[in-house]
């Protein structure tokens, strides 16, 4: 059974997401056959490829608490070509042994992180799954944003990516740096639905940017990844930046070091 009724909620959100944007013709139906009224298959469709009944998916969209395999899971998968993220997500949202994350506990960094951050020559700095940065050195002051300058509320990636100009100018691929952090922001609001700051943050940002707002709305999944950024600051050619993150231990939140490696000009396709 599926215990917590918010997260069933959230997978059948999921689903419905995934199944509006998958076309008749890639999954191998006629567009003509008979007249469409919504985007994306018809959840009989999906049945139909996933080998359940229509009315058993259509119970999984509504987020009824209803027992689901994986062997299911995996087929509708399948049927919904998701990608490598998209299942694993898809699988965390079904898992019944696996619960939601509790809700975060404010963050104490070991300073021991401050002066190692510090002492990397390369812009870093240490996020949690909120993008709350909590640790940054100078390099990433110069070459983000001037996180000293910000107070702690206003310190969050995923907010300041879309609220600050200035940032926006300097980052050349804004637009498809922007459409790959919405999406990873959205596992790790998936993956903390019992903590209300989450609905919170996406409430306001989304009142404040209409971009983000439409990003949103997509729900794309994707996990970290080694993810390129191309930067130009005034009177400067533009610089690319390969984003490295790792994860590090705390006793109450996931952390992740992000430290952004100039590339190498033969690799980094200005040229």
């Amino acid at each position: 059974m599926f215990k917590d009724n918010n997260k069933s909620k959230t997978l059948g959100a999921f689903l419905k997401s995934r199944r509006n944007r998958l076309q008749p013709e890639q999954a191998g139906f006629n567009r003509s056959y008979g007249q469409r009224r919504t985007p994306g298959l018809r959840r009989e469709e999906v049945a139909t490829l996933a080998g359940v009944s229509a009315t058993y998916y259509t119970w999984l969209e509504q987020g009824r608490e209803i027992t689901a395999s994986k062997d299911i899971i995996e087929n509708i998968a399948k049927a919904l070509q998701l990608t490598p993220d998209e299942r694993k997500h898809l699988l965390h949202l079904w898992n019944p042994n696996e619960t939601t994350a509790n809700a975060s506990s404010p963050i104490l960094l070991n300073p021991q992180w401050h002066n190692i951050i510090q002492q990397l020559s390369y812009p870093s700095f240490i996020s949690n799954d909120r993008c709350e940065v909590l640790a940054w050195n100078n390099a990433a002051n110069e070459l983000i944003i001037d996180f000293s300058s910000l107070a702690d509320s206003e310190r969050v990636m995923i907010r300041i990516l879309f609220v600050d100009p200035e940032l926006r100018l300097r980052m050349v691929n804004w637009e498809e740096f922007a459409m790959y952090s919405v999406a990873v922001f959205r596992t790790y609001y998936d993956k903390h639905l019992d903590d209300p700051w989450f609905a919170e943050t996406v409430m306001a940002l989304s009142e404040e940017s209409l971009e983000f707002a439409a990003m949103w709305e997509l729900y794309n999944i994707e996990h970290k990844k080694v993810n390129r950024v191309l930067f130009q600051l005034p009177d400067t050619i533009a610089t690319a930046y390969d984003i490295n993150s790792t994860s590090i231990l705390s006793d109450n939140s996931d952390l992740h070091v992000c430290i952004y490696t100039p590339v190498l000009e033969e690799d980094n396709g200005l040229s």
